[in-house]
């Protein structure tokens, strides 16, 4: 399965609008948001997306009741701070990474096969024992002045970032 994933939105529509036509570009079959998604006015900028939505709150985001209704109208699942799935078979946990004693234990433990965060807005990948760790760092392209998503196969793992026009 391939898999789009994404985090720190900010409110920045253009890029919100890049990184969805990309993720339908690339035939992507899920989207993981990490996170930090800001105003509940962003939701409907999701609506061209082709595959389902699955994310997380992040520290920034405002109004979540609001937030996670406006979503839930598009069909995406806003999970609350965590979120724990199977994904073609990989026990997946998806968090904003803000809380850092919670990063923490999860790559201590080595609970899951793959752990995706974002919050720093910078674009990691690594392994931490038998965990791969994502940060798809930031879509919104503050702090860094790159705008970034990453993409999945959860087949062989392999990940490759995407950089967009900020």
């Amino acid at each position: 399965m391939i898999v789009g994933l994404i985090s720190d939105t900010h409110d920045r529509l253009r890029l919100i609008d890049e990184a969805v036509q990309r993720l339908n570009e690339e035939n992507v079959e899920l989207v993981l948001h990490a996170g930090d998604y800001v105003a509940p006015f962003v939701a409907s900028h999701f609506k061209p997306l082709k595959a389902p939505l699955i994310g997380v709150f992040g520290n920034n985001d405002g109004d979540r009741v609001l937030l996670k209704k406006k979503l839930a109208e598009l069909g995406a699942d806003l999970r609350g701070r965590f979120a724990f799935l199977l994904v073609d078979g990989l026990r997946v946990a998806l968090l904003h990474g803000d809380q850092t004693e919670l990063m923490r234990s999860l790559l201590e433990l080595e609970s899951h096969d793959v752990l995706i965060s974002g919050h720093t807005h910078e674009m990691k990948m690594y392994r931490k024992g038998k965990t791969l760790v994502i940060n798809p760092g930031a879509v919104c392209g503050y702090l860094t002045d790159k705008s970034t998503i990453a993409i999945l196969d959860t087949e062989n793992l392999k990940t490759r970032s995407i950089e967009l026009d900020v």
